[in-house]
């Protein structure tokens, strides 16, 4: 069995499509190239772009990467899935690979789903394990359980979740650089510009540690009081999504089921009550230090006033003079809905 195991991996390809910005590569493609050498046998990144040979040349020096294809074209602007799926397709038939992954980030989602829909096969979205080079494991229910999948398509396509491996160590490897002839462009789609917001803050999924705040700031003004905070813990700043949709802050900012997955060193939250969808996006964190008890804290003392109220038990005796306490005077108690 365990020959034959051996033997499985041996004659196992994976190509995996490198995100990049032209000048500089997109930290997820090496956590992706991570996963990639878990399944076995040869491990090839294909760059797509154009200018791109500085990102192609940091690639071959990652460790696990026996091959690194570079394609330019004018048509690669952008990295728009209609034309780089093309591409992916010949390259996959020239060189039989057996897997095509990618990260699990906004270019993975898009391009990933046209390449199965291509090659007539069901992807695999999102993995956080790989227990065989056909068994890949990944979340289901919001995170909350573990659905193990076994994919017996001829080619695997799926997307690998950042945060569930290690970087490539970026130094060490030799791979050779090879240029592959880049398709005909397809024309469907042209790339315009792209707008981003800048900032000198650690970027949200690849923090190590992430300050995130939810709708109990109640305006985005107060947004500024986790700026400052995240400023002396050199942070990267979240969202819950309800923040989101109340328009505090971008929803580029958003951390949950439908926002951005972090795996920070240390989480700081403050004032999120709506955590049902801002949790799945903290399951993978080692430490979580949370500052958003104090919402619950705030519903305890408000139900414990009700039932004092019912039974008419003053919580102080200086609460029928309507004098507080200054600890009392900092809760503001929520009214029934």
């Amino acid at each position: 069995v365990f020959r034959a195991v051996l033997l499985l991996h041996r004659f196992q390809s994976t190509l995996v499509i490198a995100e990049h910005a032209n000048e500089t590569l997109t930290p997820i493609t090496l956590n992706t190239i991570t996963a990639a050498k878990r399944i076995g046998g040869e491990v090839s990144c294909l760059v797509a772009g154009t200018n791109c040979e500085k990102v192609a040349q940091e690639l071959s020096k990652v460790q696990g990467v026996a091959k690194v294809l570079l394609a330019q074209h004018d048509a690669f602007k952008g990295l728009l899935p209609e034309e780089l799926t093309p591409l992916i397709l010949a390259t996959q038939k020239q060189f039989n690979y057996t897997h095509i992954c990618a990260g699990a980030s906004a270019f993975g989602k898009s391009l990933l789903p046209r390449v199965a829909a291509k090659l007539d096969v069901a992807p695999v979205s999102d993995i956080i394990d790989i227990k065989s080079p056909d068994t890949f494991v990944r979340t289901i229910y919001a995170g909350n359980a573990l659905c193990t999948v076994k994919c017996e398509e001829k080619i695997k396509v799926f997307s690998v979740r950042g945060t569930s491996f290690e970087a490539a160590p970026v130094s060490g490897g030799g791979a050779s650089v090879e240029n592959v002839s880049a398709a005909s462009p397809v024309g469907r789609s042209e790339w315009i510009e792209q707008k981003l917001t800048k900032s000198d803050r650690p970027e949200l999924t690849s923090a190590k540690v992430v300050v995130s705040g939810g709708r109990g700031l109640k305006s985005g003004d107060n947004f500024k009081l986790l700026y400052d905070l995240a400023d002396q813990l050199h942070a990267a700043v979240g969202a819950s999504r309800a923040a989101v949709d109340a328009g505090f802050v971008p929803n580029d900012m958003q951390v949950g089921q439908t926002g951005k997955i972090v795996a920070p060193v240390s989480v700081q939250v403050a004032l999120i009550r709506d955590m049902v969808d801002s949790s799945p996006g903290f399951k993978e964190e080692y430490l979580l230090i949370v500052a958003a008890f104090l919402c619950c804290l705030e519903w305890l003392l408000w139900l414990f006033r009700l039932f004092c109220s019912l039974f008419g038990i003053a919580v102080f005796p200086c609460e029928r003079e309507a004098s507080w306490l200054p600890f009392w005077r900092v809760v503001s108690f929520p009214q029934m809905e």
